[in-house]
């Protein structure tokens, strides 16, 4: 029996593009019709487009997908993931945010994915009689808090950066509208970044040639070292919720694995239904990313040390 075939993201789409039908392309490549549906499903999530077909005239998925690159010699870089932002919900991370951009008037802020939760537009169903925001609610909550960052962080740098490297969570709102109102598309206010347009939206930001920042990559408990081992930089992402800094070193001396959290709290509205109120081994708070030289210092964590309290280089802050 042969080989199955493998091809990477690039080669898969090339060869979408040319067929543009499952069926087809299954018969083309030799690759099981069910293999080449989970595919396509999962590279739509991966990149935030849907596959154009022969019966529709939905977005192509381009393969390669935008890069921030920064050049950061000397500074510092705040990074927190996962803020799942809702309306009149103001965490002690995120307000321990706000007293970092204070504390060390970063040159750049990445929002590491997932501002925009979309309840409303999950894949998954409701449960029970659960209330969530409607879409315009959640927009407003992001547009608040990501406006009140870009004014604290504007009043102590006029020249700070501010990225937004997209989530899984964040492409559903693009997701929901390719998938059944494709007519729309180009229409200003169909896609996410329309409605912040102050923040860069990127998959991954480069602060150095030797550290990229992402929202996820590998997953699971191990998902800090197997990133910046299979990567080859140092690694920053979100997706896990875990907040935490994992060292690798080789021949070519320390590089880092890191996680950056949640902003949310761990047992907020938009997590607590869905896990059925089940334990999370996650943790509150972002990353504080000092560079020297073109060179990462070794990252720091701020963490949410009690209500309306940080916890930092070894001290408790009321924010």
């Amino acid at each position: 029996m042969g080989a199955k075939p493998v091809f990477s993201d690039a080669e898969f789409i090339e060869l979408w593009n040319l067929h543009q039908s499952n069926r087809a392309m299954a018969t083309a490549v030799g690759m099981d019709l069910r293999n080449v549906v989970r595919r396509k499903n999962r590279l739509e999530e991966k990149y935030g487009a849907s596959f154009r077909s022969k019966h529709n005239q939905q977005q192509t998925v381009k393969p390669n997908a935008a890069r921030k690159e920064l050049g950061i010699e000397n500074g510092v870089i705040l990074v927190f993931s996962d803020a799942h932002f809702w309306p009149s919900i103001h965490t002690t991370a995120y307000k321990g945010l706000l007293w970092a951009i204070k504390e060390f008037q970063p040159k750049a802020i990445i929002a590491n994915g997932d501002v925009f939760d979309g309840a409303s537009i999950s894949r998954y169903p409701r449960i029970g009689w659960d209330s969530t925001p409607s879409v315009i609610q959640e927009l407003k909550a992001c547009e608040i808090a990501l406006g009140e960052i870009e004014d604290t962080a504007k009043k102590q740098r006029d020249s700070v950066k501010l990225i937004w490297t997209l989530g899984n969570h964040d492409a559903r709102f693009e997701n929901r509208l390719a998938a059944n109102a494709p007519q729309y598309e180009f229409v200003k206010g169909f896609s996410l970044k329309d409605h912040f347009p102050t923040w860069e939206p990127c998959w991954s930001c480069w602060p150095t040639e030797n550290v990229v920042v992402k929202h996820r990559y590998k997953g699971g408990i191990h998902a800090t070292h197997n990133n910046t081992v299979n990567a080859g930089v140092s690694v920053v992402t979100g997706h896990l919720h875990s907040l935490k800094v994992t060292p690798f070193a080789d021949y070519n001396g320390n590089r880092f694995g890191v996680d950056t959290g949640t902003l949310a709290e761990t047992n907020g509205p938009q997590f607590i239904n869905y896990l059925e109120d089940s334990p999370t081994n996650w943790r509150s708070g972002f990353a504080v990313l000092t560079f020297y030289q073109g060179k990462l210092l070794w990252p720091e964590l701020v963490h949410k040390w009690d209500e309306g309290q940080i916890e930092f280089r070894g001290k408790v802050y009321d924010v």
